[in-house]
């Protein structure tokens, strides 16, 4: 109870809550704070404008947590989540599970529970990773997570603060491989990569399709262990939100399993190196598709 009362003041924060369902014709869609999000959060955006009668208020920049408890207290209707994180961090399971069975579960609980609808997935994989550079794996023969235990005390780790305390994190990575690092600090969004590459760190939390592991020829190492379960791009959408507006699955569901691991690592590099703005990078991606005009 006290977590959840913490999330809702963090809601009232932001705002959220005020007056956020006073439109019967408007929804809200929701994004959380990286590239990748913002990308799908305009994606569901522009939809939703192009094709239906309704208005959009669009809120970005949420954490997991706060946008997870927004969602389960009206404050948004939709938004882009990985089943893992459903799975690992906000129920708590830690048994390896293939993907399809880990949907599954996602979906029949977050209804049973809930009454949200976990639907569309978008056809990535959007796992955990650890990525260091080319010079440290060659220096400390480092392929998988495993290696990386062995010599873990002589580096530091960067992630984000969520990364480094939440349930499907650094912890129970740490107990996994039997490992300790000399230093965990936090890193921000537009700064981590540099961040490695100057050695503030030397191994980074990353996304299995960020842009910028090319941009940087990194080693992602292997996770020997299967510590990440899958983290596969769904829609969780607000039951409610779809028996007042139905028409909602067939606009927004015209993006199952369009957006493989490839597709989304460029749509994420065309706006972390090349550039764009994320909502121009996913009014092209729509338009090039024709799903909206």
């Amino acid at each position: 109870m006290k977590r959840l009362s913490l999330f809702v003041v963090l809601i009232l924060s932001l705002g959220l809550l005020a007056g956020c369902n006073s439109e019967k014709d408007t929804v809200i869609v929701g994004s959380k704070d990286f590239t990748e999000q913002y990308i799908l959060g305009n994606m569901l955006t522009l939809l939703i404008e192009s094709n239906t009668k309704l208005a959009v208020t669009y809120k970005s920049d949420l954490s997991s947590d706060v946008l997870f408890a927004a969602t389960r207290t009206g404050a948004v209707d939709l938004y882009v989540e990985y089943t893992g994180t459903v799975y690992g961090s906000y129920f708590r399971y830690s048994d390896v599970k293939n993907p399809q069975e880990v949907f599954e579960i996602v979906e029949r609980e977050l209804m049973e529970r809930y009454s949200l609808r976990a639907l569309c997935p978008l056809g990535f994989n959007n796992t955990y990773a650890l990525a260091v550079r080319a010079d440290t794996a060659a220096t400390y023969d480092l392929n998988s997570i495993s290696d990386l235990a062995k010599v873990s005390s002589d580096l530091v780790f960067g992630g984000f603060v969520e990364f480094l305390n939440r349930y499907d994190g650094v912890p129970n990575l740490k107990l996994t491989y039997d490992m300790v690092f000399s230093d965990e600090v936090v890193v921000e969004t537009q700064t981590r990569y540099q961040d490695l590459i100057n050695d503030k760190i030397q191994v980074l939390e990353v996304y299995a399709t960020d842009g910028m592991l090319s941009e940087y020829n990194l080693v992602v190492l292997e996770d020997d262990k299967t510590f990440f379960p899958a983290y596969e791009g769904i829609i969780i959408i607000r039951d409610d939100a779809v028996q007042k507006h139905p028409e909602l699955l067939e606009v927004i569901c015209v993006l199952t399993n369009l957006l493989d691991d490839a597709v989304m690592r460029d749509l994420n590099y065309r706006v972390d190196i090349s550039g764009e703005s994320p909502k121009s990078v996913a009014e092209d991606f729509l338009r090039t598709n024709g799903l909206i005009k």
